[in-house]
């Protein structure tokens, strides 16, 4: 039985594997799954439906934004006590796919339930908590489907298929704003009536589709895995021991995997930051329109779509860690301008760069911890990935909202958020290569643990 911890070195014993070939059509079925997310990440959590939301009808903007804030803020507390155990009871059962299926169509389901909150006060509380549930399936499906992808790419080729992912994450979130700014939105394409905000509504509809539609090529194609070990599924209670004892492994036999963690947690938090203030800081400090703003959003998603396929073949050569550096130095020096600049040339331009970075750096540290996993553990390790992410996820936020406060302008909001991603570079910094920490001396397999 393998008792090693999941992010602790490979026996320097084990014989060489052989090298491992991924097979195309599990990679572009596993990949289409980021195509269908970005429907719920970029259309109904950041740029179309939580706008509406917080609009005049639901008390206002300070009111509704404050009651959303509260509803997604309790999913993540339910994400970072639940994430790690759902992970690792979808490894021991084998059924990662089955899983990453049905959080996938509740997360579906839950979006296309939205069509039901019309634009009137009471039902603002109804919008936050479908969001708010759906935002928690959606965290616990990229668990699993995360921890699928040591075993479709192998150790070779991760930074490959992880950057495509990504890449078809953007393009797929650049073909979905589309479609909602020109068929529902503006100039409504498709005849969809304004009353009761029926076309925005109707948005809802739309990406509980794409979501689902878009998941269907990964539960076709891509195999089960078997579980990694036999015998009944433990209770949850087991299930939270078993974690505990994961973690004390973890700080005995591989404290390089929690350093990892911890600083991409940080780093994780002011990348997100980028797009989650990227539009409200074009709109409030460089005059863009709401057109403007969703426009930028599809270019910027090219941006990041090509960064992060740039990125992953970069990763496979030099590595993750330098990747990730020499993304997140890029992102504060393009960053770092718009505390000065004004105009909206300036955000076209430093705005696009950061949104360039922002996808290898992102798609790196999903293969930086991929390449740490022994095989049959990777829920687990991806489940305190999605939990670390967590419990920081105030960071940026927070100084963001000090230093508008403090300094009494939206633009040095921008200041904190570069903070938090320099912090999150300095700690990173501490970190080893993946592959020196797995004590090899060069890449290895997906079997190779």
């Amino acid at each position: 039985m393998d008792t090693a911890p999941p992010g602790s070195p490979s026996p320097p014993s084990a014989p060489p594997a052989e090298p491992f070939t991924p097979r195309r059509s599990h990679v572009w079925a596993w990949s289409l799954w980021d195509a269908g997310s970005a429907a719920f990440n970029a259309v109904m959590t950041t740029f179309v439906f939580t706008v509406y939301l917080t609009g005049d009808p639901f008390g206002g903007e300070d009111h509704a934004s404050q009651v959303l804030g509260f509803g997604i803020g309790a999913a993540g507390v339910v994400v970072a006590l639940l994430a790690p155990v759902v992970g690792q009871r979808s490894d021991g059962a084998g059924r990662r796919k089955l899983w990453l299926g049905v959080n996938t169509m509740l997360t579906a389901l839950l979006t296309a339930l939205c069509f039901l909150v019309y634009p009137q006060y009471p039902f603002l509380y109804l919008g936050v908590a479908l969001l708010a549930l759906a935002n928690v399936f959606d965290e616990f499906a990229v668990v699993n489907y995360n921890a699928m992808l040591p075993g479709i790419a192998g150790r070779e080729h991760i930074g490959r298929v992880s950057g495509q992912g990504w890449a078809l994450g953007y393009f797929g979130g650049i073909v979905a704003l589309s479609i909602v700014l020109f068929g529902f939105v503006s100039p409504g394409f498709l005849g969809i009536p304004e009353e009761d905000a029926l076309n925005v509504r109707a948005v809802a509809l739309f990406s509980g589709l794409w979501i689902a539609l878009f998941s269907i090529p990964v539960l076709l194609a891509v195999p089960e895995i078997r579980p990694a070990h036999r015998g009944p599924r433990p209770s949850v209670a087991r299930s939270y021991r078993q974690l505990w004892a994961t973690l004390r492994e973890l700080y005995r036999d591989a404290p390089q995997t929690l350093w990892f963690l911890l600083s991409s947690a940080v780093f994780r938090d002011g990348l997100n930051a980028v797009f989650t203030f990227g539009g409200v800081i074009a709109a409030g400090t460089f005059g863009f329109t709401l057109t403007e703003v969703i426009v930028f959003a599809i270019v910027g998603n090219v941006a990041a779509g090509v960064g992060a396929l740039a990125g992953g073949q970069l990763d496979d050569r030099v590595g993750p860690k330098r990747v990730i550096v020499a993304s997140l130095v890029c992102i504060l020096l393009a960053g770092t301008p718009l505390l000065f600049l004004d105009g909206t040339a300036a955000f076209w331009v430093c705005g696009l760069l950061l949104c360039l970075f922002v996808g290898p750096a992102q798609s790196a540290s999903r293969t930086f911890l991929g390449r740490l996993t022994r095989t049959g553990h990777e829920g687990a390790l991806y489940g305190l990935y999605a939990t670390t992410g967590r419990a920081v996820s105030f960071l940026a936020p927070t100084l963001f909202a000090v230093f508008v406060s403090v300094l009494g302008a939206q633009r040095w909001g921008i200041l904190g958020i570069l903070l938090v991603i320099g912090a999150g570079l300095l700690l990173l910094l501490g970190a080893r290569d993946p592959e020196r920490a797995r004590g090899l001396g060069g890449a290895g397999t997906a079997q190779g643990t």
